[in-house]
């Protein structure tokens, strides 16, 4: 059960309210299944995107985010306007409080998440559900490899951290979604997943 402060009282959501917590490695596509959700969600269904606060300039690429100046992103972390907030590569990212308000209504949320802060997020939000994006370590050498961004030492290294990653990420109702095929037989089980209110896996 999900509460949320309002006017200095404390209101429950009466739902089955989830919050899906994605994360993946990099190269595993999560973004890109996010988009997809996103792009392809019914519109009857009760499922929020977050947006996220990132500083990092807005026409950068990737997710579509919320760009903010450090030292804006920092104000607002020290004003509590941050339900979740982290650092990874010299960059700030963080997830609003209006998660509190869409959670409390009764909304499915669904969150970009980081593998390093999900103890934090757990520890906030512990009927939250991870979601791990998947990828078998020879597609996603191939995929590091098309995106041009790293040299073959930083593949290796993406590849290790992959590895770890699927390895330490424990929770009983962990959901992992494989990645290996086309973005929409994994993007289409994603959007099942955010969109079914009674999801007993991540009960």
């Amino acid at each position: 059960m999900y509460g949320v402060m309002v006017a200095g009282s404390i209101m429950q959501a009466t739902s089955m309210a989830k919050l899906f917590y994605v994360i993946g490695a990099s190269g595993a596509g999560k973004d890109s299944l996010i988009q997809y959700a996103r792009s392809n969600i019914a519109h009857e269904a009760q499922v929020v995107f977050t947006h996220r606060y990132i500083t990092r300039p807005a026409d950068a690429g990737g997710e579509n985010h919320v760009a903010l100046e450090e030292k804006e992103f920092i104000a607002r972390e020290n004003m509590n306007c941050f339900a979740m907030s982290w650092h990874s590569h010299e960059t700030y990212y963080g997830i609003g409080i209006e998660i509190n308000q869409w959670l409390a209504k009764g909304l499915n949320v669904v969150v970009n998440g980081s593998r390093a802060y999900l103890p934090q997020a757990l520890n906030k939000y512990p009927e939250l559900c991870p979601v791990l994006i998947h990828v078998d370590t020879e597609v996603l050498r191939l995929r590091l490899i098309q995106r041009g961004r790293e040299n073959k030492q930083q593949i290796e290294h993406r590849l290790m951290q992959a590895q770890i990653l699927q390895k330490t990420v424990v929770h009983p109702g962990l959901i992992s979604i494989e990645n290996n095929g086309a973005l929409s037989d994994a993007g289409s089980r994603l959007l099942k997943i955010v969109q079914n209110i009674k999801n007993k896996q991540c009960a």
